[in-house]
């Protein structure tokens, strides 16, 4: 792979899993309508890039940067975010499914997640203090011993968190979807 760095391009209706990616860095780029579906990521950087109604389901991301990304109508189904590089990490997500994915033990406070459906996801021991989670559906995902100081829940709906092993002080919830705080004690309220 090419180590030079691809800036300011946009790409666009390219099936990456087909044609490889020729650089190693891409720095404010824009990629629109692209398949990175079990492609492999692997020590890419991506640096202040936007991604539109892209495919990353089933990629290889070992130790790849997403620095300052944006996220919209993307699928991650079974993503490891885990697996890329933790220096500096930072995205939003809008209108993204990001089923069955996982984000175990990442540290990503302040992280944004708009209109997005997360089923069976893996927030464990996930530090999401102050992230906003706006109109989200996370049927079945699982959290335990995750941080989440100051996360803004209002809007988000069919999440299960067990308040007695989460850190949720100061964490925002409607009285509409409080219901999930209150799952495992099997309560008829009305």
């Amino acid at each position: 792979m090419n180590s030079k760095i691809s800036e300011n391009h946009e790409f666009k209706n390219i099936d990456f899993s087909k044609s490889k990616l020729k650089f190693s860095n891409y720095e404010n780029c824009v990629f629109t309508n692209c398949i990175f579906s079990n492609t492999d990521l692997s020590k890419i950087n991506f640096i202040e890039c936007k991604f539109r109604n892209s495919d990353f389901s089933s990629a290889k991301n070992y130790d790849t940067s997403f620095r300052n990304i944006e996220f919209v109508g993307c699928k991650f189904l079974g993503f490891h975010f885990e697996d890329c590089n933790q220096l500096l990490i930072s995205f939003s997500f809008q209108e993204c499914k990001l089923n069955f994915s996982s984000f175990y033990k990442m540290k990503i406070p302040n992280t944004k997640f708009k209109n997005c459906e997360i089923h069976e996801a893996d927030f464990t021991e996930t530090d999401f203090s102050k992230s906003t989670f706006d109109n989200c559906d996370f049927t079945n995902s699982a959290f335990t011993n995750t941080i989440l100081t100051k996360a803004d829940f209002r809007t988000s709906y069919n999440f299960v968190i067990d308040p007695e092993i989460n850190k949720i002080t100061k964490a925002k919830f409607s009285s509409v979807n409080i219901l999930g705080l209150l799952a495992k004690y099997d309560l008829e309220i009305e």
